[in-house]
């Protein structure tokens, strides 16, 4: 399999709240689209790993993907172990990405952190052919990431790239929706979370703006590189 875009998440929400848009976005171009949640989310303080799931497959259904994947990490408690880098590096291998979006490399909770180290490494293990894989009983081929970028999440970062997704703005709420166990609810009594808050989405429309403002577009999607990015022609930059 060869697809265009591969999103890992540490929890299921993580990739539609950060960069939801910009999947939206490449929806509508036609490009294939993968998502791999690293866990089910059961530490979550609001909804339970069978419901999180339903909503996974909703969202799932909304971005057209070609396939959602959970690991079954330990929310919460995954490492950057050899099991764990191995199971990454069998996914990478298996859908062979273009471009990978994985968690912001520096975030209020430390499963992002930990989740953008483990994927960054794991894009780099996945081209050397000496680490042997396999999935589904099938020896895997190494294979060479392009291009992997880290969306933004809870705290601000300066980005390093930003996406206009002027267009996909009520688009992407209607997606967040399919998560409604973790966000505001007048009616629930669960413990109120960072984003079960009555003002949490106007949170996000106002990150959405402020990334958008210095590259003159409405709202945008900001990500970090990795790496130097480097062009062949400047006018690409226009």
């Amino acid at each position: 399999m060869s697809i265009d875009i591969l999103a890992f998440g540490a929890h299921p929400d993580d990739v539609e709240i950060s960069c939801g848009g910009t999947l939206l976005y490449y929806k509508k171009e036609g490009k294939k689209i993968a998502l791999v949640d690293l866990t089910q989310g059961e530490l979550s303080t609001r909804g339970c790993p069978t419901l999180r799931m339903q909503e996974c497959a909703a969202a799932a259904q909304i971005l057209g993907l070609v396939d959602r994947v959970n690991l079954k990490m330990a929310d919460g408690f995954f490492k950057e172990t050899e099991e764990n880098l191995r199971l990454v590096i069998q996914e990478i291998r298996h859908f062979k990405p273009r471009l990978i979006l994985a968690n912001s490399v520096k975030d209020r909770h430390p499963d992002h952190e930990r989740a953008a180290s483990l994927v960054a490494r794991a894009s780099f293990l996945a081209a050397l052919p000496k680490i042997e894989t396999q999935r589904n009983g099938k020896q895997q081929e190494a294979y060479r990431v392009p291009r992997v970028l880290h969306y933004i999440q809870d705290i601000y970062l300066k980005p390093d790239i930003v996406f206009d997704v002027s267009d996909f703005v009520e688009q992407k709420f209607e997606l967040l929706k399919c998560f409604s166990s973790q966000f505001y609810d007048p009616s629930s009594n669960e413990m109120e979370t960072p984003i079960s808050g009555e003002h949490f989405f106007e949170f996000l429309k106002g990150r959405m703006l402020q990334y958008g403002r210095p590259v003159g577009v409405v709202h945008a999607e900001g990500f970090t590189l990795n790496r130097v990015f480097g062009v062949d022609d400047l006018f690409h930059l226009i």
